[in-house]
């Protein structure tokens, strides 16, 4: 694997599908690896249980699709019985390998602690720990989550609620701008754990 932009998707995919080292990825299947390959990551599925278990390997290009898509099409594809041509089947370290085309398959939703997770992953970089910018989170009641924040630059906490329905990448991104908006700051006398609040939960992109 040379490209960077493989090797980039390779690791997203690896960091987004820790969370199911602990869960089950869908009922009686539980992830048992992620493995490069060329242009491809393939992902191990343990399914059943006991002498009667398999494991398969789910390769998908990494051109077809970006990785917060790639829990929802494996929970699809796990869900019930899929047909495949015999181009897409084959073998690899006496495990079958299934090639997925991410195009034709309809991702099932991401359930709202998965979202949080991955709005939460997003916001944590291992490399800022002397700075870090998200100090805490709590799940809200309508689909909302409140991040608690702190520029390196600024004193004081600031809580940032957002609708995880509607939490694009976008949003995310422009997080550290937003939260210095006027528009969207507001006292909080409610909450001792923030200095003031910040309101993005009908929040569009321009």
């Amino acid at each position: 694997m040379t490209d960077p932009e493989d090797r980039e998707q390779q690791a997203a995919v690896s960091r987004l599908l820790l969370y199911y080292l602990n869960a089950p990825i869908a009922e009686g299947c539980r992830l048992r690896g992620v493995l490069p390959a060329a242009g491809a990551v393939r992902i191990a599925v343990r399914a059943g249980e006991g002498e009667d278990a398999v494991t398969f390997l789910y390769e998908i290009p990494h051109d077809t699709v970006a990785p917060y898509y790639i829990p929802g099409i494996l929970r699809t594809v796990l869900a019930c019985t899929q047909l495949y041509s015999s181009g897409d089947i084959s073998e690899a370290m006496g495990m079958t390998v299934i090639r997925l085309r991410p195009e034709e398959i309809t991702a099932d939703p991401e359930s709202e602690q998965g979202q949080a997770l991955t709005v939460l992953r997003a916001l944590t970089d291992p490399g800022e720990d002397e700075n870090p910018f998200l100090l805490g989170f709590l799940s809200l009641e309508h689909h909302r989550l409140r991040l608690y924040v702190q520029r390196p630059d600024q004193p004081g906490v600031i809580g940032v609620d957002i609708r995880l329905t509607t939490a694009p990448t976008a949003l995310i991104s422009s997080l550290p701008t937003l939260i210095e908006e006027d528009q969207y700051r507001h006292p909080s006398p409610n909450d001792p754990h923030c200095d003031l609040l910040v309101d993005l939960t009908n929040w569009q992109v321009n």
